[in-house]
């Protein structure tokens, strides 16, 4: 099991802390990184339509916690030839105000080595990283050169989460903790499950960290409700969703005002 350093506040947390003390519900907007040629312009839009805080998915071909939206975006990207390195090399030109976390799967931090990732992140200012299939026993030489690098390893509790467990996997994430809303991939659903508000719950009693809940959350009527125990939610699929089928930057927008306009006026 990987020990926790002292907690040091980096800018992912800080700006998400910031949001919440002015009594903000927090959004953050799931893209996946190259799949248009546009993707850089969709990022700008979400961001001014009121997101907190953007996770890019660097595309990989064995997306095991994505459902089919979102892997149908990644082979798109893939197509399209995008790389890690490509990805970051056009983060490096984003002009936005809010922070950037980067979403994707090991094999990718372990090919480019914990150190040179990490402070290939930093370079490109990224603010955090999320690695869903990196565990919390085996995350200890990652997390600590994600540490020394200013970037925030955002963990994740899921339904199925012992109390002990989640208790230890709230002391070492940082930047905010990934509440999964519902066991299975990441996808749009008719419905919020149950789970969510439970898992928003049981993980704000163990932490002072932001507490944002993801998979599932498909609607502005779902965010608002997720928004009833959580600080905020992630919302993905129906974003990408939307891109996929051709939703101009400014349309993307347009949904993801439409979530914020939700929040801010409460469940």
């Amino acid at each position: 099991m990987t020990e926790a350093p002292a907690l040091v506040e980096g800018r992912l947390e800080a700006h998400l802390r910031a949001r919440r003390q002015q009594g903000r519900k927090l959004l953050v907007t799931y893209v996946t990184a190259g799949v248009r040629a546009d993707w850089v312009q969709v990022v700008q839009s979400v961001v001014a339509a009121g997101a907190d805080a953007v996770e890019l998915g660097i595309p990989f071909s064995d997306p095991m916690i994505d459902g089919p939206t979102i892997q149908a975006a990644s082979v798109e990207a893939l197509r399209r030839g995008t790389t890690p390195a490509g990805v970051l090399d056009a983060v490096t030109s984003l002009e936005v105000e809010v922070p950037l976390c980067v979403m994707t799967y090991y094999n990718i931090v372990f090919r480019a080595g914990h150190r040179r990732f990490a402070q290939s992140l930093a370079s490109a200012g990224v603010s955090g990283a999320i690695v869903p299939d990196l565990s919390l026993e085996e995350a200890g030489e990652w997390c600590r050169e994600a540490d020394d690098a200013g970037v925030a390893t955002v963990l994740l509790v899921a339904p199925s989460t012992p109390e002990d467990r989640v208790a230890r996997i709230c002391a070492r994430s940082r930047g905010f903790v990934y509440g999964v809303g519902r066991m299975g991939v990441t996808g749009e659903r008719g419905e919020l499950a149950g789970s969510a508000r439970r898992v928003a719950r049981r993980v704000r009693a163990a932490t002072d960290l932001p507490v944002c809940i993801g998979i599932g959350v498909s609607t502005p009527e779902q965010a608002a409700e997720a928004c009833l125990d959580a600080d905020g939610v992630v919302v993905g699929s129906a974003l990408v969703r939307r891109v996929l089928e051709g939703a101009s930057p400014d349309e993307a927008g347009e949904f993801v005002a439409g979530v914020r306009g939700r929040l801010d006026a409460g469940a």
